[in-house]
């Protein structure tokens, strides 16, 4: 008897022991660092920061903003950070270089639209209903009229070459039978110029100011910055030209192989929070204003280039132009951009979408259809 007391006594402290071990305050979190550029595409994980970060229970979640794509990229290859909110294509493009990171999530969907100047909406006249805005033929022969009027493309900012804008622009300007040069071209319709998001405002009211028509591609809410501030106009939205089922691919989540493997659990927790927050931006919207202010309050924190009103314009339900659902890594969507991205030769070749895409990292809460 004294015997089984004494076993059971032991186990008891044993059990006791294991527990404490495994309680959420003698976990020692992993750091996980994730680097961005200011666009709605990340506000998902911006959201997760603010709100979630102290209830991770195994990720040190920290956040980090970057001052251009080059930027961007060269930080993440340093090996330094583990995490990258990144365009589409930019991410296939390091890829094809060095393939040592995945892509484990979507940020959002959709979530593009283009601006133009003034000087280029003579041409246009738009609608002064945002949802009435399409991608039809006006602006695509515009472009073409003011080439032959002043003897060169006008030129289109997007945020990198490689970014998935440009794969936007592209689409468009080919299903009206126009032509897009990358960088440079005298012969072409259209010349995508690389300029950082947060200068495409400057862009737009400079050549405005110069009496060169001009206009951007750009992710939101940078062409409602522009509205907002009555310098430029909304001319479409990118879930116009590329149509997708859910929304199409834009901006992604890459993790570095090493993350992956040695951080599997802090990294999908954060995964599963960025999720979450996509969701609570999701319900903010519908709610109505008070939601959706308080959202934009977070945003604000990181972005404040982001004016509270061109954040509630991108974020209109009643348009829907981005979203934050369906956020698993959606491999038919990323096959449909790059072989955009190939044709258009913003990249020079394909890739395994297999290799290049790591689906354990999914979660369930974010299957929601539109």
């Amino acid at each position: 008897m004294k015997n089984l007391v004494l076993f059971l006594v032991i186990l008891l402290f044993i059990t006791n022991t294991y527990a404490e071990e495994l309680t959420p305050e003698r976990i020692e979190k992993e750091s996980i660092r994730a680097i961005y550029i200011p666009m709605a595409d990340t506000y998902a994980g911006i959201v997760a920061f603010e709100k979630y970060r102290d209830k991770m229970v195994y990720a040190e979640y920290s956040i980090e903003r970057m001052a251009s794509w080059p930027e961007l990229r060269a930080y993440f290859i340093s090996g330094e950070v583990d995490m990258a909110f990144i365009m589409c294509p930019m991410a296939m493009d390091m890829f094809l270089e060095q393939p040592n990171f995945r892509c484990v999530s979507l940020m959002q969907r959709d979530g593009s639209a283009l601006a133009i100047n003034d000087l280029l909406n003579v041409h246009v006249n738009l609608s002064p209903n945002k949802a009435d805005r399409k991608p039809d033929y006006k602006v695509a022969n515009a472009y073409t009229q003011i080439k032959n009027e002043i003897g060169k493309p006008s030129q289109c900012a997007v945020s990198s070459l490689l970014a998935t804008q440009t794969v936007v622009l592209y689409k468009y300007l080919k299903d009206y039978g126009k032509t897009l040069a990358l960088g440079r071209g005298e012969t072409e319709d259209v010349v995508a110029v690389a300029v950082a998001p947060i200068n495409s405002p400057a862009f737009i009211k400079k050549n405005n100011s110069r009496g060169i028509p001009a206009s951007f591609e750009q992710s939101l809410p940078w062409a409602d910055v522009v509205e907002t501030q009555k310098f430029g106009h909304v001319a479409w939205y990118s879930k116009d030209v590329i149509v997708w089922p859910n929304g199409h691919v834009e901006c992604i989540v890459i993790a570095t192989d090493d993350c992956i493997k040695s951080k599997s659990h802090a990294l999908k927790e954060v995964i599963q929070y960025i999720h979450q927050a996509g969701l609570d931006i999701e319900m903010a919207r519908h709610k109505g204003s008070q939601d959706m202010l308080a959202i934009s309050d977070t945003i604000r924190l990181h972005i404040p280039e982001h004016n509270e009103e061109a954040i509630l314009q991108s974020l209109r339900p009643d348009l829907n132009v981005i979203n934050y659902k369906n956020l698993n890594v959606d491999k038919k969507g990323l096959k449909l951009i790059m072989e955009l991205a190939v044709e258009a030769k913003i990249l020079k070749k394909f890739l395994d979408i297999d290799a290049f895409t790591d689906e354990h990292f999914s979660t369930d809460i974010t299957q929601i259809k539109n």
